[in-house]
């Protein structure tokens, strides 16, 4: 089978799957699922593609999120024009954070984007129209177009699932353009992209927005599912747990980060009876897998496929 042919398989599969969720699955619990999806693919953009491992992704999932908020609740604006707020957010914070963050590489990349989070969490701690601990509560889903009223489950739903199937083809075709590749080649060697031409700062600078970009979308979609923006959104355990998801998945695998949400957004639904005690069993799957699977849960599976055939 060609890789085209494998391709449009892979969305045959997901579309049926996509279409029959709902109907398996609380609707609830599958929109969050494809919003942490989107935030992990989004994530494994930058570092199973680009090799930048940031710590401070939750500041473009939250603040978008309070973003897509305020202008849907306190504006009236409709359900479009919050999901491009939050967006353009997560977007602008995104160039901001990655203009200075990528002078430097390593861990140092990932503490300043880290302390970058921190300052965006602190700030919606301090200001007064965020809510404070009790989050931003109250935010309408509105009507898409004006026509197809979100609040029905059902309708929320697909809306949130073809958006899910939007940003996952955007960022199928970014990894498979000839910017993705440069990409790769900087992620592999970062001195050699140098020496033939490209500019691996402004690849770079590139890769980090439309990253903060599409965690943002994620963030917004999140915030019309729950009806609120909260602290944990923006708190850097959200930062850690995006890692989780793409190592589980697969790091600089296509699906793989979906798989890994998949994984992490059912083991915290399931077992929200056992408290605190999903922590600690996420931990040892999390080490589990990473001692079992090193190339993650897609990895792996890729892997083996190639062995048998």
């Amino acid at each position: 089978m060609s890789g085209r042919a494998r391709v449009w398989l892979g969305y045959g599969l997901l579309v049926a799957v996509g279409l029959a969720a709902p109907f398996v699955v609380y609707p609830v619990f599958a929109m969050n699922v494809l919003c942490l999806a989107l935030f992990a693919s989004a994530f494994n953009l930058l570092l199973g593609y680009a090799g930048l491992l940031s710590f401070g992704h939750a500041a473009f999932l939250g603040a978008a999120a309070y973003a897509a908020g305020y202008v849907t609740r306190e504006w009236g604006l409709p359900t479009e024009a919050g999901l491009l707020a939050g967006v353009a957010v997560a977007a602008a914070l995104g160039l901001v954070f990655g203009a200075l963050a990528i002078r430097r590489s390593g861990i140092y990349f990932a503490m300043i984007t880290l302390g970058f989070a921190q300052l965006v969490y602190f700030l919606a701690v301090q200001l007064p129209w965020t809510g404070g601990e009790d989050g931003f509560q109250g935010i309408p889903r509105g009507k898409l177009l004006g026509v197809l009223d979100l609040d029905r489950p059902l309708a929320m739903y697909y809306f949130v699932w073809a958006v899910f199937l939007l940003a996952f083809w955007l960022i199928q075709r970014t990894i498979a353009s000839p910017f993705g590749h440069v990409l790769r080649a900087i992620r592999e060697n970062e001195p050699r992209a140098l020496s033939l031409g490209y500019e691996v700062d402004r690849y770079k600078l590139t890769a980090f927005v439309l990253s903060a970009a599409l965690s943002g979308l994620a963030g917004a979609l999140r915030a019309l599912v729950n009806q609120f923006a909260a602290l944990p959104d923006l708190y850097w355990h959200t930062s850690g747990a995006v890692v989780l998801m793409t190592l589980l998945g697969g790091m600089g695998t296509v699906t793989g980060p979906s798989v890994g949400a998949l994984l992490v957004g059912a083991l915290e639904n399931y077992l929200a009876s056992l408290g605190s005690w999903v922590t600690v069993i996420t931990g040892a799957v999390f080490v589990l897998c990473v001692l079992s699977f090193r190339r993650g849960i897609v990895g792996e599976v890729r892997a083996l496929v190639k062995r048998s055939f």
